[in-house]
């Protein structure tokens, strides 16, 4: 039995079917399991990582567990790794961030810090481990969809910043044979997965433009202003300034692009533009 975490977002999703059709038995926790709309095939279990619950049904008879803080598991983190050691689960694999980096630098670094306390916790816990450190996700782009639905814009301070997306496909694929590696050769380590190739924002712009066959323009805004409305949506304001930050520093600059999902999987990292046909219906 393998349980995932955050089942109903854009990796988890794409975990369980993954999982499924590997054969594997799946437990998918959920905050509400009535609406889910999870593979039949999956348990599916109500468990609330923002909360102080327990988590001894969604973990007894686990062997492994997929652990993803965006599903509000930052501050539980410590407690899901304790009921995994007492639950006799064997493995976990954390949805970890390329932001990581081991040097000093995570110290002032919001989404770093995050991570790095999640690594460490469960590093201590004994268990066996894989951290799959993401680069930045296509499915940020989500992000866009409201801007360009009702105006075909799309607003930012950085056009020509550069990263290299990965689909959520591919961290899920990379995830699925961590949580499935009976060799060992994943234990212990910590992959960076990125995409295959590197893309500007405004050229990230322009394939969601052409998926959708519409024009869609990059309208620039501010950095102050960028990053308020990233806080209005949500987003803590160091994250958020930070998040800018990076955008601004990545302009002119070749991001690190890893050959991990081939090497992993055995098949090459999905591009930009197959996520965009992928994703073309939630931008019409």
């Amino acid at each position: 039995m393998i349980v995932v975490t955050g089942a109903t977002g854009n990796i988890g999703r794409s975990l369980t079917r993954q999982l499924l059709a590997e054969g594997a038995s799946v437990r998918a926790l959920s905050r509400n399991p009535e609406s889910a709309g999870l593979p039949a095939e999956a348990e599916v279990v109500q468990a609330d990582l923002t909360g102080s619950g327990s988590f001894d049904r969604a973990l007894r008879g686990a062997e492994a567990l997929y652990l993803n803080l965006a599903a509000g598991g930052g501050g539980a983190v410590g407690q899901v790794i304790d009921a995994a050691v007492e639950a006799g689960v064997r493995r976990i694999v954390l949805n970890s961030s390329l932001s990581v980096t081991g040097t000093p630098a995570d110290d002032e670094n919001f989404i770093a810090r995050m991570h790095v306390a999640a690594e460490q916790a469960v590093r201590a816990s004994g268990l066996e481990w894989t951290f799959v450190r993401g680069g930045m996700y296509a499915t940020n782009a989500l992000d866009w969809a409201e801007g360009i639905r009702a105006a075909g814009v799309v607003r930012g301070p950085y056009p020509e910043a550069a990263a290299a997306p990965v689909h959520e496909d591919d961290l899920a694929a990379v995830a699925t044979r961590a949580l499935l590696d009976g060799s060992g050769d994943l234990v212990g380590k910590a992959p960076y997965v990125t995409g295959p190739q590197a893309v500007t924002l405004a050229g990230q712009v322009a394939a969601i433009g052409r998926a959708i066959g519409r024009e869609v323009r990059f309208e620039r805004v501010s950095p102050e202003t960028a990053a308020e409305e990233l806080v209005a949506r949500g987003l803590p304001k160091e994250a958020a300034f930070q998040l800018i930050g990076y955008f601004g520093s990545s302009v002119g600059t070749d991001p690190l692009i890893t050959d991990e999902v081939q090497r992993i999987t055995g098949r090459p990292a999905r591009t930009f533009e197959e996520w965009a046909r992928d994703h073309a219906h939630d931008f019409r």
